[in-house]
């Protein structure tokens, strides 16, 4: 018996404290024991699939054809197209090496028959594929749930159950889950659940943090009440709550999942409710969050509550967190190292296996390395924590190992995703994530299947963890992401090496969240002054004024003065005469000018957002995102003229004069774009804003003078669009005119002057394709957002979507985009938490019979709807 030989083992350590050295090298001795032991008593199919996972380690083409098979063969909805990727696979990778005989035999005659029989083929082969992974995910059905925790109670192992579903896209769908967690946690069979925040609420929305914590909390209350109502009845007759545990995903749900959970339960209802929480020891953040639930979870007990449990993983979303950095440059918030986590995870179990500690906050150590279970086992027997640390595995993986640690540990809990068969392609994304996490290189089941003490693969991950032992007491504990927008330092040599986009603000952290809410209700109601028109560098306010308006609220904000004919001719004028003399400044000079831009819209970024907010209507994060576009327009032409390769013996000659004429939607990033890209050119700038938009423009242009840029240079001039106008891009002296706009637009400069020297980004019909391979989820997101981010009001919004017949009329993949965008929060840009705002102004004729009249043979999915009688004001549709 594996417990005669553990247990003397462990008792040596009970209530007996030894040095890091030599607990770490007891652990290494008792893992040995352990893995000796399990193997002992595999079962002759866990032997089998021991085997085949140790060849699919070692065979790159095999693991990736497999994680290829998972993530695009089973997503179609016909059968010949999951035949056709299915051979298309095959050809591309080849039967896998690590697959026995029979089975090589089997998928190379399946893959050829699919070709002639696809109906027939394809069903045995999405069976097979639920079949290996049936241990892993099982089945929600009632009946087979029920008789799967039946079985494992019987064997006194207890079950941690995830519903996986539908990606969480809309409010239908949240509310869908929530309920079939209620149902879960109301079957008698039930004990425990898991259940993440962006699983019953869809619209987390970190710059609302207070609206979107009320919400999450709302459901929060509803899931502990049917907790407490609802008693697990243990095989000795006693009763039990059911147990609620918080999954944690994102990096970005860290705080919020925190506060949520402890607010609620210090609510009077909860005190006396025991809950749990999961905390990634891949995030430094991790470590900080421990401490402080123990010291409030020990106030809490203080006050007669109950203890509370963290169960502690290394995290499985690496990839995830990855790309997200990537994409906004922001720093990667896990590790970087795997020894840096591995150094954390002791860290947290030693802190949590205290036993001032574990008594008010219980720990779960999830974990498949034996070295972990036999570190956090001798840690617990020293410090007599046994009742309040308790070790966690995923079900259906190394079940023999499971058992062994069950017997040593006294008991095991088992993490088990569950799904309806029909929801099935749901978890196909969970099936790719936990095969490709698990046999990653570094992973303790990577080298698991064939490990033997003394084998190359035992002395790897025994070093491994020897060495993460050496550092846990030193590895960096401080977040990796640091971002402070209140207070951080720009300086031009953040923009002298070679270009780096620029970050775009951190909504995770709460101190950008409140800065930027600041920044706006700084705005809201302030009185701006008459915009002045600035001509041969001269700040003039003119006679005709024309009207800027706040289409969130429907209302005249500010006035701006409008040049007449003379001026315009007086501002071409001095742009023509000062040309030659800002061109000879030459590169370097005008570069030096454009970095220290670059500083300036850094330091002006909370005054931009909040005048896109005013008059461009944009929400809080769609106007970041545009600032830091202008950042990186400033960035690069900065270093645009230092490729040496450049200066091979060509000669370079500005335009002259250049007349820029922006759009309303990007009414920052465009105009600015355009403005440093003639600057750095050696050309001189006439800047005529959008007419919409005219406040966010005179707030750039002055952040643009600031940075040393002359009035002279850079001339700002509102003028009708009219003769005026025309005459302004029409002239002679005007070497270039950069329009973004409408498409007939450009047709009408042209048709002025057909010799114009026109750069144009005009206006056009953007689709996207959605073929019956994709994956639904992704795609519905990627629509809903492509159309009705920015209020769909760019040239890059997903106005039209092509569809497969066999998609478009599945009414699941229909329910779920209607969900999907009658979720989105419409409401004024002022307002934090909303992710639809206004269009620019009222509709006009065409766009009003879009929102409101269907043609022959349409129907509507989701019809708009005006909102607080606001004509700018519009549901999606």
């Amino acid at each position: 018996m594996i417990e005669e030989i553990i247990e003397p083992f462990i008792d040596r350590y009970r209530s007996s404290f030894v040095d890091d050295e030599e607990l770490s090298s007891s652990a290494i001795d008792l893992a040995k024991e352990i893995l000796v032991a399990s193997s002992k008593q595999m079962k002759l199919s866990e032997r089998y699939q021991a085997w085949k996972m140790n060849r699919m380690m070692d065979d790159a083409a095999g693991k990736a054809l497999t994680l290829a098979m998972a993530d695009q063969v089973f997503r179609p909805t016909t059968h010949a197209r999951s035949a056709n990727q299915f051979r298309f696979l095959i050809d591309e990778y080849g039967i896998p090496a690590y697959l026995p005989l029979h089975e090589k035999v089997a998928m190379r005659i399946g893959a050829a028959a699919s070709a002639f029989a696809p109906d027939i083929v394809m069903p045995s082969v999405t069976a097979k594929m639920r079949q290996e992974s049936s241990n892993v995910i099982l089945p929600s059905e009632n009946d087979e749930l029920r008789s799967h925790l039946l079985k494992r109670r019987k064997s006194e192992t207890r079950m941690n159950i995830n519903q996986l579903g539908e990606a969480i896209l809309g409010e239908e769908e949240a509310e869908r889950r929530l309920q079939q967690v209620i149902e879960r946690l109301e079957s008698p069979e039930c004990e425990y659940i898991s259940v993440k925040i962006s699983a019953i609420f869809s619209q987390i929305n970190l710059v609302a943090y207070n609206h979107t914590l009320k919400e999450i909390k709302i459901r929060l209350r509803k899931l502990y009440r049917t907790a407490i109502k609802n008693s697990f009845i243990h095989q000795d007759g006693s009763k039990i709550p059911k147990f609620v545990n918080l999954d944690m995903e994102e990096y970005s749900d860290l705080h919020l999942t925190c506060d949520a959970f402890k607010q609620v339960l210090e609510e009077k209802e909860f005190l006396t409710m025991r809950g749990g929480i999961v905390l990634q020891a891949y995030l430094p953040d991790s470590f900080a969050a421990q401490k402080d639930l123990t010291e409030w979870a020990t106030n809490r007990v203080a006050q007669g509550g109950a203890s509370i449990k963290i169960r502690i993983v290394k995290g499985a979303n690496l990839q995830m967190e990855s790309v997200e950095a990537s994409i906004h440059d922001w720093p990667q918030a896990p590790y970087l190292t795997k020894l840096d986590v591995d150094a954390n995870y002791k860290r947290m179990v030693h802190y949590g296996c205290i036993a001032d500690h574990a008594k008010v906050v219980n720990l779960g150590v999830a974990t498949h390395n034996l070295f972990e279970v036999s570190y956090a086992l001798l840690l617990r027997a020293m410090h007599g924590v046994e009742q309040y640390v308790e070790f966690e595995m995923l079900e259906g993986m190394a079940n023999h190992q499971a058992r062994a640690v069950q017997k040593s540990a006294g008991g095991l809990l088992l993490y088990a995703p569950v799904v309806k068969k029909e929801d099935f392609h749901s978890a196909i994304s969970y099936l790719v994530r936990r095969l490709d996490e698990n046999t990653a290189e570094e992973n303790f089941l990577h080298d698991l299947f064939g490990m033997k003490p003394g084998c190359p693969k035992w002395k790897k991950q025994e070093s491994m963890f020897l060495r993460s032992c050496a550092i846990k007491d030193t590895v960096q504990s401080t977040p990796n992401r640091l971002q402070d927008r209140e207070s951080e330092d720009v300086s031009e040599a953040d923009f002298s090496s070679e270009f780096k986009n620029a970050a775009d603000t951190d909504w995770s952290l709460q101190r950008n969240q409140s800065w930027a809410v600041r920044q706006v209700k700084k705005l809201d109601g302030e009185s701006i002054p008459t915009i002045p028109v600035v001509i041969n560098g001269e700040v003039l306010t003119t006679n005709h004024l024309g009207i800027g308006r706040d289409p969130s609220r429907n209302v005249d904000a500010y006035e701006y003065s409008l040049a007449d004919s003379s001026q315009v001719k007086r501002a071409i004028d001095c742009a023509h005469r000062v040309q030659p003399d800002w061109e000879a400044r030459g590169f370097k000079a005008r570069s030096e000018i454009l970095r220290q831009v670059a500083v300036k819209l850094s330091e002006g970024r909370g005054k931009a957002i909040a005048t896109m907010v005013l008059d461009g209507g944009k929400s809080i994060p769609e106007a970041d995102g545009e600032l830091s576009e202008a950042i990186d327009f400033a960035s690069y032409y900065a270093g645009s003229m230092h490729n040496d390769g450049l200066f091979d013996g060509s000669e370079f000659e500005a335009l002259g004069v250049v007349v820029i004429t922006p759009p309303w939607n990007f009414p920052f990033a465009i105009p600015c774009g355009g403005i440093l890209a003639a600057l750095m050119a050696g050309n001189t700038v006439i800047l005529k804003p959008a007419p919409e938009t005219v406040y966010t423009a005179w707030v750039m242009v002055n952040m643009l003078w600031s940075a040393g840029i002359p009035r002279e240079v850079l001339q700002f001039v509102t003028c009708p669009d009219n003769e005026i106008g025309r005459h302004l891009v029409t002239d002679t002296r005007i070497g270039a005119v950069i329009l973004t706009g409408a498409y007939a637009t450009g047709r009408m400069f042209q048709d002025w002057k057909p010799e114009m020297n026109l750069f144009a980004e005009t206006s056009g019909k953007n689709s996207l394709i959605i073929t019956n391979a994709a994956d639904p989820d992704q795609a519905i997101k990627d629509l809903v957002k492509g159309s009705f981010g920015h209020a769909g009001q760019k040239c890059s919004a997903s106005s039209l979507a092509i569809i497969e017949d066999d998609l478009y009329d599945d009414p699941a993949f229909m329910r779920q985009l209607k969900d999907a965008a009658s979720s989105l929060e419409v409401g004024e840009a002022w307002e934090p938490k909303s992710t639809v705002t206004p269009i620019i102004r009222e509709p006009g004729r065409e766009l009003h019979r879009a929102l409101t009249t269907l043609d022959e043979g349409e129907e509507w999915l989701l019809e708009p709807k005006m909102i607080d009688g606001n004509p700018c004001l519009w549901s999606p549709g």
